[in-house]
């Protein structure tokens, strides 16, 4: 495969989905919200960007597999094949609340691992992308005209990514994601907090995990820890880490991150970061 046209083809696929978000932002009813759980939001803005994700992304790996958040591909992959992992909108929440920080996140998965990736942040027409051996980037979109195609020109200007060169928790700024269903582990999760609190130069929230992990990958977070998420949440975000120089485990330190639920991405602060955790997750 193709990794580097793959990752073209799929950015301008999602640059068709980011114009309808943004299309349907600017009229959204809150009143149409839907809930697949108690707290867990979801909107036909998610069901039709992914549907609009899923028949693009059919033309350009016909023999890829689909594990998608709102489930409109119709099916679902074994983890050994090759799939693509989306979420259509990540932050639906802040995208129903008029936040704007919510991004298109698909990765490229291949036995386990990310191999491409693409997440558009929408708020900022910011553009991160990447795969496997060719590196992580972005690029500004806010100046292109209208929806004409990245040509080599553009990309040729994008930045590529790095991980920040923080080494200790008490040069970091972390990011996380507090829980909003599954509240079992809350006591645990607020001992990590209030140690992590006294620890490090603070933490935030953004909401929207894919975007937590593409800032890891600039070197504006040091690194990214949060638990109760889904593939769709990882798998592009990661493979952009990965890319740029950065760690993932999950909460135990092992490889099970991207369907285990749990993930600790950063930069080397990310071992202390580890630490911190196992002492109060076991």
């Amino acid at each position: 495969m193709n990794l580097e046209l793959i990752t073209h083809q799929t950015i301008e696929i999602v640059r068709e989905a980011g114009a309808f978000i943004k299309h349907e932002a600017a009229k959204f009813d809150r009143s149409l919200t839907e809930y697949k759980a108690a707290n867990n939001l979801v909107s036909y803005v998610d069901k039709e960007t992914e549907k609009l994700l899923v028949t693009g992304l059919r033309q350009i790996l016909p023999e890829a597999g689909f594990i998608t958040e709102a489930g409109t591909a119709g099916e679902e992959s074994k983890p050994d094949e090759l799939y693509w992992i989306i979420d259509p909108l990540d932050g639906t929440a802040n995208f129903i609340h008029s936040l704007p920080v919510y991004c298109v996140s698909v990765g490229l998965v291949k036995n386990k691992i990310p191999i491409a990736g693409v997440i558009y942040h929408l708020g900022t027409e910011e553009l991160f992308y990447g795969w496997q051996g060719g590196g992580a980037w972005t690029v500004n979109l806010r100046y292109m005209l209208g929806g004409l195609p990245l040509d080599n020109a553009f990309l040729q200007g994008a930045t590529r990514l790095k991980v920040s060169a923080a080494t200790t928790l008490g040069d970091s700024l972390l990011a996380t994601g507090f829980p909003y269903y599954k509240f079992e582990k809350q006591d645990r999760y607020l001992k990590v907090l209030e140690t992590l609190m006294q620890s490090c130069h603070g933490l935030r929230r953004m909401g929207a995990a894919a975007i937590d992990l593409a800032y890891v990958a600039a070197g504006r977070f040091e690194a990214f820890y949060e638990y109760n998420l889904n593939s769709w949440d990882m798998a592009a975000g990661a493979l952009l880490i990965l890319e740029a120089g950065g760690q993932i485990t999950d909460f135990s330190g092992g490889q099970e991150w991207l369907f285990g639920g749990d993930v600790i991405a950063g930069c080397a602060a990310q071992a202390e970061l580890l630490e911190v955790i196992k002492k109060h997750w076991a």
